[in-house]
């Protein structure tokens, strides 16, 4: 059986006003996010791969690091940062998703000593070691 073509119009006509409907609803909740050159912002670290715990643990694991101040706008929804010596192996542009406004003062930020963090900005799992122990003779 071979598709009529006056068949297809309708069809294409009610995929069509499907798209629009959903990129309307889409777009109600969609918020674009832009930074000017020297914003303040805060950059998001993967909690979930490879779980470290450095005096926080499970979902009290900082989600973002920073500030980072912006250098430049790379593309449309690239930008590059200005990051410290501990996070060089780390490229310095980011997509726009992975960034957040930063709305404190710089005092407030998480340090990054107590954060170890590898390439793919994942936290690396580090032991520690144990206290002590407590033996009981019986």
């Amino acid at each position: 059986m071979k598709n009529n073509p006056r068949e297809d119009c309708p069809i294409k006509q009610r995929m069509q006003a499907a798209r629009d409907r959903q990129k309307s609803y889409a777009d109600v909740r969609h918020k674009p996010l832009e930074f000017q050159v020297g914003d303040r912002v805060m950059l998001k670290v993967s909690p979930w791969k490879g779980v470290v715990r450095f005096g926080k643990r499970g979902k009290l694991n900082p989600r973002y690091i920073g500030p980072f101040k912006v250098l430049a706008k790379v593309g449309t929804v690239a930008y590059r940062l200005e990051l410290p010596q501990q996070l060089s192996r780390v490229h310095s542009t980011f997509h726009v998703s992975n960034l957040k406004k930063c709305l404190s003062d710089e005092p407030l930020a998480v340090p990054l000593d107590e954060i170890h963090i590898d390439d793919k900005l994942y936290f690396v799992k580090s032991t520690g070691g144990i206290l002590g122990c407590v033996r009981s003779s019986s």
